[in-house]
């Protein structure tokens, strides 16, 4: 490989709604570091999660699969050690690869071929979060307390976690542009904000005024939702107990104020670059793992083929890439493939086996290049009962499950979702296209009995692994500033001058 391939910082935010970001066109959104890479990149804007929750999705992602071929079904699947990932690979086409933050694996393989992990996962590894088709309300669910305690705080979980993320991330940038390794890095950095709980501090609280703050555009009641949609209200315990105007408001100022604080983290990180020099051959991938509802349609967080659970900003920026925006559906599939193109293998010989996605590169680089792909994606976590399945074409939505009425909404003339067009005699044709594609993609009843048999033993494993001592695979991190410190093989003045970044003696 040519010695002058590009450096890759991947940074991923967790429940990241594409339509808060200024550079998806939020009229009140500050999010200036965001708004400056899609201003020298390229901006997706119909870009998808294949699955619109946590574990599954980072899965897929990795593995450049859907969930549903590598037994990831919901957030207490195992990520199984023989799933070739995007780290793998890049790491076989001599790549530094590192990992910073939250990926949410579960199993005891918790490093998935990537060389270094500087964090712990701020989540556990185990079966904990296993579904249950058969629990109306998971122990495990979210709860009223996420409105009650909505608002501005001084520190919190969250806040803790990625400042440590960005602090350890931004010291492996300076890492690696003093370090003596030739290979190109990979550095995947993932925070965990803008996820609930919906708090900020306050300085991030008043970049925007709580009256400019916009209440959902759809409040369906509770009476009109979908079966599904109902499934999930009952297992966030909101059954009959909406919460407020001033309660929806709050959350939704504090889950913007936790967007700024994510875009500050990035700017550190986009300034390091700069500082370090590695900012010109630094290709710079920005998404999440799936969006938030945030009151939309009566409905909060993920699970939801709804397009603010599952449409999500994809963001490829480089100095030598031209700012365009890109329209062509894509979905986190594609990221695999669009890693090993921008290593350098660009006919994906690497691949031991076929993906389920199609590198980007051509669609960021080339203002002609355009597909037509449709996004697969897929729900089938504790709630779902089973399958549901959604394909994406053009700009018409196809649901499909085996218990609830079928959707099919038509994105171009309806993009709030208000019309659900399954029934309507004009559509029949792409209801019978759509529905065509989901039944060659998928095996719904050899899936449902897959996965019922796999909560059923990740279940019996989650109850007996709880007796008797307790074996977590919770990852444990060195202390990374042992490497800057003085130990007894080292000389005082030998280790204090080694390891400077572009030292030089000052000019009169």
């Amino acid at each position: 490989m040519a010695s002058n391939r590009p450096n890759i910082l991947v940074i991923q935010a967790d429940q990241l709604a594409a339509k808060y970001l200024g550079a998806y066109g939020y009229p009140i959104a500050s999010t200036p570091h965001i708004d400056s890479l899609a201003a020298n990149g390229a901006v997706f804007d119909s870009a998808y999660t294949n699955f619109p929750l946590c574990a599954p999705s980072r899965f897929s992602m990795m593995s450049g699969q859907l969930a549903s071929t590598i037994g990831a079904y919901d957030n207490g699947a195992e990520f199984t050690s023989s799933t070739p990932t995007f780290a793998h690979y890049l790491r076989h086409l001599d790549y530094q690869t590192s990992l910073v933050g939250k990926m949410h694996f579960v199993g005891a393989d918790q490093l998935h071929g990537f060389e270094q992990r500087l964090t712990t996962d701020i989540y556990p590894g185990d079966f904990g979060w296993t579904g249950d088709w058969t629990e109306v309300r998971p122990k495990f669910g979210n709860d009223v307390v996420t409105f009650t305690d909505a608002g501005i705080c001084k520190r919190n979980v969250q806040i803790e976690y990625d400042d440590e993320v960005c602090h350890r991330a931004g010291r492996k940038i300076y890492d690696l542009a003093r370090g003596n390794d030739e290979r190109p890095f990979m550095l995947f950095t993932s925070f965990t904000h803008p996820h609930d709980p919906f708090q900020c501090r306050q300085q991030h609280w008043d970049r925007y005024k709580h009256d400019d703050v916009s209440l959902p555009e759809v409040n369906t009641a509770q009476a009109d939702m979908d079966p599904y949609s109902l499934r999930l209200i009952a297992q966030y315990g909101l059954t009959g107990k909406a919460p407020s105007e001033e309660q929806i408001r709050v959350a939704r100022h504090a889950y913007l104020g936790s967007i700024s604080y994510l875009d500050d983290c990035i700017g550190k990180l986009l300034s390091i670059l700069e500082e370090t020099g590695l900012a010109d051959n630094t290709v710079i991938v920005l998404t999440t793992d799936h969006g938030e509802l945030l009151g939309e349609h009566g409905l909060w967080y993920k699970k939801s083929f709804f397009e603010e659970a599952c449409r999500i900003p994809l963001i490829i920026s480089h100095p030598q890439i031209a700012a365009r925006r890109v329209s062509s559906n894509v979905s986190l599939v594609d990221l695999l493939p669009t890693l090993l193109d921008i290593a350098g293998d660009s006919s994906q010989s690497s691949l031991v086996e076929p993906v389920a996605g199609h590198s980007l590169w051509d669609l960021a680089t080339t203002s002609s290049s355009s597909w037509d792909h449709p996004v697969y994606a897929e729900n089938l976590a504790e709630g779902a009962t089973t399958p549901l399945l959604m394909v994406k074409q053009g700009q018409l939505k196809y649901i499909y499950s085996a218990v609830d009425p079928h959707q099919l909404f038509d994105l171009a003339c309806d993009p709030n979702e208000k019309v659900n067009q399954i029934d309507n005699p004009e559509y029949q044709d792409a209801r019978s296209s759509l529905s065509a594609l989901v039944k060659g993609h998928w095996d719904n009843e050899a899936l449902t009995r897959d996965i019922i048999a796999s909560q059923r033993r990740r279940i019996f494993l989650r109850e007996a692994l709880a007796k008797g001592k307790l074996h977590d695979w919770d990852y444990k991190t060195q202390d990374e500033l042992e490497q800057h410190c003085l130990r007894a093989d080292k000389v005082y003045s030998q280790w204090a001058y080694q390891n400077m970044l572009d030292y030089r003696f000052p000019e009169e």
